[in-house]
């Protein structure tokens, strides 16, 4: 089972300095709206093909608008050999900085 992460833990992350590699799996029109300061953005659809811009030496927090589609990608990224955390709830509950 893939680790669930809550927003407010990865906001305590960044407040803490840690580096916190963010996937945004949302559409672009759904990211235009504002994404995590420094989040990676690669749509769901189009993960598998752009795997070879992931590191697997990584830990990589995914995120999406509500949780179904962050959960979808963990597993793709897992049974690709990723270290992944699902962000639970999406940007919906997101109160920290966007860009």
């Amino acid at each position: 089972m893939v680790k669930q992460v809550t927003p407010e833990e990865v906001a305590n992350r960044f407040q803490n300095g840690e580096e916190v590699s963010v996937i945004d799996v949302r559409e672009s029109s759904e990211v235009a709206a504002g994404k995590i300061p420094g989040a990676n953005h690669i749509p769901l659809g189009q993960l598998a093909l752009r795997k070879g811009e992931l590191d697997k030496e990584k830990n990589y927090v995914i995120v999406c608008r509500s949780g179904n589609r962050s959960k979808a990608a963990c597993g793709i990224l897992e049974a690709l050999g990723f270290k992944v955390e699902d962000m639970i709830d999406g940007m919906n509950n997101w109160d920290g900085k966007t860009e």
